[in-house]
């Protein structure tokens, strides 16, 4: 019986974390720690975008890095002067921890500034990111 109860505890704990944590994840939003953060090109090691850039932090056994992937790349080649930059999170540590990458995939949506105006943790649909796109065009 001790067990049982011991197992109903730690599925509520579990639940209890789990089902916020899911939901918020591949949301775009707004981070207020985000505000005046700028990347350059040279930061990136690509050239931004004309109007938006898009960049994710993968990593090479991140399996919803892919699908990402596909998502921004598709976003990218049906809006005009948006770009599409991929960097390996763990050969750019100095970035990761300046922008404050805490797992991947991460996305952050960058205006032609390279302000970063918005950010997604996990897998962002692509009505959100074409959505995130129109605060920073």
């Amino acid at each position: 019986m001790t067990g049982l109860v011991v197992c109903v505890v730690v599925l509520a704990a579990a639940s209890a974390f789990g089902v916020p944590q899911r939901r918020r994840g591949g949301r775009v939003r707004v981070r207020g720690r985000d505000d005046g953060k700028r990347v350059d090109a040279a930061g990136l090691g690509a050239e931004l975008g004309e109007r938006a850039t898009l960049v994710q932090f993968s990593s090479a056994f991140c399996a919803p890095c892919r699908a990402t992937r596909r998502v921004l790349a598709e976003v990218a080649g049906l809006v005009p002067g948006v770009t599409h930059v991929e960097i390996d999170a763990e050969a750019h540590l100095d970035l990761v921890r300046r922008l404050d990458v805490l797992k991947t995939p991460t996305v952050l949506v960058l205006d032609a500034d390279g302000r970063v105006v918005r950010r997604a943790t996990g897998q962002p649909r692509k009505a959100d990111v074409i959505a995130a796109l129109g605060e920073a065009v």
